[in-house]
């Protein structure tokens, strides 16, 4: 195989960890909110579970493993597991904070859709070279399929309420997009379980004083304790590792699009589930989304 082959065959396969990693994302709004309803929790502590028992998963792996023992205890590495804990903390905080103050659609609209325009314009800046026009044509694609996945004409509400709340959004996309753009160069010793593993970890620890505060006592039920199991191993441990393995191989641009697989998944599982309908429009965009998606996935990329 030669050289370029080897390399096209690489990043195919990181673009795939990406959808993978979208795919399963969406499964965790739908699990969130069985946990949310089931244990009576607020967002935030739901939050705080997702990322401690993620990265509690993803350690005990890493000790069944002997991943632990050779870990480097660098200056570069601690400061990538530290920027990666307090970026995964800030992205969930402000998603939480706006589904509180506006709604799921509107805040995960705002959030995911805002994501890939935040990595599009930062790549710029780090490359000093402007986004390409596939590159604006896919963003454009992507985020009106997200609009109309996501459009409620009763939106209504308080406007300084929604305000914050879009911002709130704003910031969580923006957390996500650093964390893709800081997290995109591999750091030596560093593998992407381990970056899973203690950044997971560390942003839970980071959540825990916002979860305790809003209460996480969690009934010993096992229908409860299923669901913050998967909670914590599918659309947590294993979705971030798929993302940071697919993450060293891709663009970022890649990597902030297949993000917008998580809403598309979580719209899909909710009309099949529990019955939502998601009207023409609905459709219209899921099948926009999947279309951008599968484009950019496509596309040969230099």
């Amino acid at each position: 195989m030669s050289v370029s082959a080897a390399r096209a065959a690489r990043t195919r396969a990181g673009a795939l960890n990406l959808l993978v990693a979208g795919v399963l994302w969406g499964t965790g709004g739908l699990a969130g909110s069985v946990l949310a309803t089931r244990a009576h929790l607020h967002p935030l502590a739901v939050a705080s579970y997702r990322l401690l028992l993620g990265g509690g998963f993803a350690v005990v792996l890493l000790w069944i493993i002997g991943g632990l023992r050779t870990l480097p205890r660098t200056r570069t590495v601690a400061r990538r597991l530290l920027t990666a804990g307090a970026l995964l903390a800030l992205f969930q905080a402000c998603y939480f904070a706006s589904v509180t103050l506006t709604s799921v659609s509107i805040a995960t609209m705002t959030t995911i859709g805002s994501a890939p325009v935040f990595v599009a314009l930062g790549d710029a800046v780090l490359e000093r070279r402007r986004p390409s026009n596939a590159t604006v044509l896919s963003l454009a694609g992507a985020l009106l399929g997200l609009v109309l996945l996501t459009w409620s004409p009763d939106g209504g509400g308080d406007r300084w309420r929604l305000a914050a709340g879009v911002v709130c959004a704003l910031v969580s996309g923006l957390g996500f997009a650093t964390l893709t753009l800081a997290t995109r160069r591999q750091v030596e010793g560093l593998d992407p379980l381990r970056t899973t593993a203690f950044g997971l970890l560390l942003g839970g620890v980071l959540l825990l004083p916002l979860g305790l505060w809003t209460g996480m006592a969690l009934p010993a039920r096992l229908d409860v304790l299923a669901v913050a199991v998967y909670l914590g191993v599918v659309p947590t441990a294993l979705a971030y590792l798929a993302y940071f393995r697919g993450l060293r191989r891709s663009q970022p641009v890649l990597a902030a699009l297949a993000a917008l697989l998580e809403p598309l998944t979580a719209a899909l599982l909710a009309a099949v589930l529990l019955g939502e309908r998601l009207g023409a429009l609905g459709w219209c965009g899921a099948a926009l989304l999947a279309g951008t998606i599968a484009v950019s996935y496509l596309r040969p990329r230099e």
